[in-house]
């Protein structure tokens, strides 16, 4: 199962120490809200976990694509562990 992080520097550098793949804002700007790459990008992942302080901007950057395709990101907060939190994902799907 394959689980990508949307997130902002401190949480990217986390993900990249634990092998985990990772998106920060501005790899989301390039996107452009095009409707193919975020297809792309929603069938590419079986999850998706945006950090909180990205949360708010998810819908602003990549537009509805990702809530159509069913895989808006689940929140990702700073007090809880990434990888439980990833493990908490995958027990759930």
């Amino acid at each position: 199962m394959k689980v990508c992080i949307l997130g902002d520097q401190q949480h990217c550098d986390e993900a990249k120490q634990n092998n985990i793949e990772c998106m920060d804002a501005e790899a989301l700007k390039k996107l452009n809200k095009n409707k193919k790459l975020i297809k792309k990008l929603a069938k590419s992942y079986d999850a998706l976990l945006a950090s909180e302080s990205l949360f708010k901007e998810i819908l602003l950057l990549l537009g509805s694509g990702l809530n159509k395709a069913g895989k808006f990101p689940g929140m990702l907060s700073y007090q809880e562990s990434m990888t439980g939190k990833i493990d908490e994902v995958k027990a759930t799907i």
